[in-house]
């Protein structure tokens, strides 16, 4: 006799799906299509057939703590061949957006940089904390001397770091907490699915499957096995890698000033400097890019979550190209400006990771690598 099952719909989870992209919910008539063309789709665990039934039972348990949701990488290519137009990607992806929400701690920062109507409250703190800091610290100079403009006259390195480092913990922080609760959602999912019986996870083999996907998730192997928007590759790996080397330069120029105390601004032909120049040029172009494919999107969903990040994103490159710029032009008042602004945005980037789309990055690779860990157990 088949086991029965007592579903209770949390309809207000169905709502909020459907608020956050996944207005075609209703239109799934469980052919399965989607869950046959879907290049990432596992024999083991096919998706996104069973979400679209989760989803549509409002069974939120199940798909929040489910590895699964990650493993989609919201290509498209389910939603192109659905024949009811049920959309399951932006499913999908709605239900990524209210994982992020619910692991992300303290969760009332949450509506901060999810809510539209809060963007000038985003801007106003972080600007009254690096006024506050440098003030209080009596190390903010914005007096301009009339020599060379060097913004560490005006913003000197340990300002910045005393702001930076303790807001990066405290993202850190937030970010562990989120991984600890979504761990232990995974296992109780995949418990209730008979994948998982063990009584905790081993650490070591987990870094171990971390670190054998990890060329999987760099590479961005699986984003270009899809098909209906395969070049959304190169545009994801211009941001995603031009992040990656802006902060190595930051802790380039760190390890000049305090091991080889070398001061800047260093020369145009630096090479440090020339891969910093690359780099921003790639975050520029890649934002646009991202931005691009987004406008020609005809999926019919474009919500502030998708939107904010690739603002973000363009708003650094450019601030931070245009500090340059005018700094070489001998603007030092225009110049200061810049600088401030693109501080400001950059202390948004890193205070918004665990609460919007970015937080995909951390969330996306730790299930991605526990799916390999529960895989090479069995």
């Amino acid at each position: 006799m088949t086991e029965k099952y007592l579903v209770d719909p949390d309809l207000k989870f169905i709502n909020t799906i459907i608020q956050n992209g996944g207005d075609n919910l209703k239109k799934c008539f469980q052919c399965a299509t989607c869950s046959v063309i879907c290049p990432l789709s596992s024999d083991k665990q096919p998706f996104p057939r069973k979400e679209m039934v989760a989803a549509s039972w409002g069974l939120k348990d199940r798909l929040l703590g489910s590895p699964d949701i990650w493993q989609c990488h919201n290509c498209g290519d389910c939603s192109a061949l659905c024949p009811r137009g049920a959309k399951p990607g932006n499913v999908m992806a709605a239900i990524r957006h209210i994982s992020i929400l619910k692991y992300a701690r303290p969760a009332v920062l949450g509506r901060l940089w999810n809510d539209p109507w809060m963007l000038p409250l985003q801007f106003i703190l972080s600007t009254l904390v690096i006024l506050a800091v440098g003030f209080a610290t009596g190390l903010l100079n914005l007096q301009n001397d009339g020599g060379p403009i060097v913004y560490a006259r005006f913003f000197p390195v340990v300002l910045i770091e005393m702001i930076y480092i303790p807001l990066t913990l405290l993202v850190g922080l937030a970010f562990f907490v989120g991984i600890r609760n979504l761990l232990s959602d995974m296992r109780a999912n995949y418990f209730l699915r008979g994948l998982d019986n063990s009584d905790s996870i081993k650490p070591v083999k987990f870094m171990k499957a971390l670190i054998a996907t990890l060329p999987t998730i760099i590479t961005h192997t699986k984003l270009a096995s899809c098909g209906e928007n395969r070049q959304r590759k190169l545009s994801h790996m211009l941001v995603s890698f031009s992040f990656v080397n802006l902060a190595m330069v930051a802790g380039a120029f760190v390890f000049a000033l305090y091991i080889l105390d070398s001061h800047g601004p260093y020369p145009q032909l630096n090479p440090v400097k020339i891969f910093a120049n690359l780099s921003g040029i790639a975050l520029i172009l890649g934002s646009l890019l991202l931005i691009k494919n987004r406008l020609e999107s005809t999926d019919g969903h474009n919500s502030y979550f998708d939107w904010y990040i690739l603002a973000l994103a363009l708003g650094l490159g450019v601030t931070g190209m245009l500090t340059q710029f005018i700094r070489l032009a001998d603007q030092p008042m225009a110049a200061l400006a810049m600088y401030f602004i693109h501080l400001v945005l950059a202390f948004n980037l890193i205070a918004c990771l665990p609460y919007s789309k970015m937080a995909h990055f951390v969330y996306r690779t730790v299930a991605l690598a526990y799916v390999a860990y529960v895989d090479g157990k069995s």
